[in-house]
């Protein structure tokens, strides 16, 4: 049996999963020291299940931790920057475009040293191993624990930034070290920037993996530990405390990774509804599509791997603004603040005095809880154009999402999922699954082993028949160090684009592969495309 944990800001979801059948669920408050929170929600289905904790085989976490800290910019640690591209690489220095703030709170120092390579895998110009053992120093002697290191086009070739890595640590024995190539893809700037962000959240990681791994031993639970990335796949607890960044858009691809699994359908919008917004996004054969674009986090442009999401600002607890007396009824507004975990107490619903979309939901009939006798009369006019408007930013973000003409399928998932309509414009069909509140703990739970590469491939001096092979090989061989079952491993998704700016028949190739973790008795668990009939 799996259990999926999905930590958010205010609730801490959990399901525990047999095979193919969800057999508990629970919504827990979220705790401030993140481990009593998930306790009391793994404790909650496993006393509902009757299921020992011995019969668990694997625990799947999401968190939005990391996500929080970067953007209300707490619990950050400094951070030791080096680049190696100089002297190309210095037009841009690091940090450049970063919110003033954030990058004053977080850097350390900064070196620019020679390195690199060009995007044909020609030097720079060579290492400067006395140089970077020289900031390595400089690092330490100012307290600074975490080193950022990136080099040009290190996804090509990594051995510069390794050697850099390993004189660091030599240095340094206690430095947390980031290095780019395992968190970015090609372009540096983007790429360095990310590096910096996991950097900064090593102290914290570090903190929130031991507090899960507490919670599990609390628990009598010996089962091993992974934690859900942002591209739907799975690492170990010990990767996620080294790559947090990795993670930090994992809340919204376990929705979408959760809401195929308890429907089937592998391509269509799915609209996870929450306390304050609404998460759109795009599944493609069962894979949230990924976003193209630089992702911006906390204000910073990165490049690594992150689910396509729109968020708009309307979710259970979203405020509606209600015009002054007298004025037009079209005069109000919703949002985009919300009363969050404070729905409970806030909302005229539960006896609170904030009009909420909640509020008008259960007015209308379209979800009953609460006690509806407590909301206040609205002029039906009111009433219906409040409505209309919900279901027309609902409408606008599915149109903002599609690629093709014509309606999609959607799936209705989160605790807010009725504000949805069932006949919402641009929808061919809205799908609500059982156990809709909690597809981001099943997403979790479901989730495959996953890695991915990026390489620049000249075919005149490598055949195309053989990069594709190696990069498969090795993709495939990462996979199943992972703790993937051998037979289940596959590539799902490969990008080849053709780059007419290098000389010779040169291509960029990307790849990715995922596979399922085996269970106890060593049986892989279903994969999406077999467990679509399960509900």
């Amino acid at each position: 049996m799996r259990i999926g944990v999905d930590v958010g800001g205010t609730n801490t979801d959990a399901v525990l999963i047999a095979g193919r059948r969800v057999v508990a669920s629970t919504k827990q408050p979220t705790s401030a020291d993140v481990s009593s929170g998930v306790t009391a929600a793994i404790r909650a289905i496993l006393a509902d299940a009757g299921v020992p904790a011995a019969d668990v085989s694997a625990v799947m976490v999401g968190t939005t931790h990391f996500t929080n800290a970067l953007v209300e910019r707490e619990r950050l640690d400094r951070v030791g920057i080096i680049r190696l591209a100089s002297p190309s690489g210095e037009a841009l220095p690091p940090l450049t475009g970063w919110p003033e703030a954030l990058a004053r709170q977080l850097s350390g120092s900064i070196f620019l040293l020679p390195g690199g390579y060009e995007v044909d895998g020609r030097e720079i110009a060579p290492l400067d191993e006395a140089a970077v053992r020289a900031a390595a120093l400089d690092c330490h002697d100012r307290g600074i624990d975490s080193i950022a290191i990136s080099c040009a086009f290190a996804p090509i070739n990594a051995a510069m930034e390794d050697r850099a890595g390993a004189i660091v640590a030599d240095t340094c024995p206690d430095a947390n070290i980031s290095l780019s190539h395992n968190i970015g893809r090609l372009g540096l700037i983007e790429r360095e920037n990310g590096t910096i962000l996991n950097a900064a959240l090593a102290s914290l990681a570090r903190h929130v993996v031991a507090s899960l791994e507490r919670a599990l031993a609390d628990l009598g639970i010996a089962a091993p530990l992974y934690i859900s990335q942002n591209d739907g796949t799975l690492i170990s607890a010990a990767d996620a405390a080294r790559y947090p960044v990795l993670t930090i858009g994992s809340g919204p691809t376990n929705s979408m990774r959760g809401a195929a699994f308890l429907t089937g359908v592998d391509n269509g919008i799915v609209m996870d509804v929450g306390g304050t917004t609404c998460d759109i996004g795009v599944l493609a054969g069962g894979y949230p599509r990924e976003s193209s674009i630089a992702v911006d986090i906390g204000g910073v442009r990165t490049n690594f791997r992150m689910p396509d999401i729109l968020a708009i600002g309307l979710g259970g607890g979203t405020r509606i603004h209600l015009p002054p007396e007298g004025a037009a009824t079209d005069d109000f507004a919703i949002g985009p603040d919300s009363v969050g975990f404070r729905l409970t107490e806030d909302a005229w619903l539960f006896g609170g005095s904030t009009l909420t979309a909640s509020d008008i939901a259960v007015a209308a009939g379209k979800a009953s809880f609460g006690d509806a006798s407590r909301i206040p009369t609205l002029t039906p006019a009111l009433h219906r154009a409040i409505l209309d408007k919900m279901a027309a930013m609902l409408a606008d973000g599915i149109d903002r999402m599609k690629t093709q003409p014509g309606d999609a399928t959607i799936i209705a998932v989160g605790g807010g999922h009725f504000l949805i309509d069932d006949d919402l414009k641009g929808a061919a069909r809205v799908v609500r699954p059982d156990h809709a509140a909690v597809a981001n703990a099943v997403g979790a739970a479901i989730a495959q082993v996953g890695a991915q590469a990026e390489r620049i491939v000249d075919y005149d001096a490598e055949p195309r028949a053989a990069a594709i092979e190696a990069m498969r090989a090795d993709l495939l061989a990462r996979v199943i160090a992972a703790g993937a079952t051998p037979e289940s491993v596959e590539i799902v998704d490969m990008d080849e684009v053709f780059l007419s700016y290098l000389p010779g028949r040169s291509a960029q190739l990307r790849m990715k592969a995922v596979g399922n973790l085996a269970d106890e008795a060593g049986a892989a668990a279903l994969p999406v495309a077999e467990a679509r009939h399960a509900h």
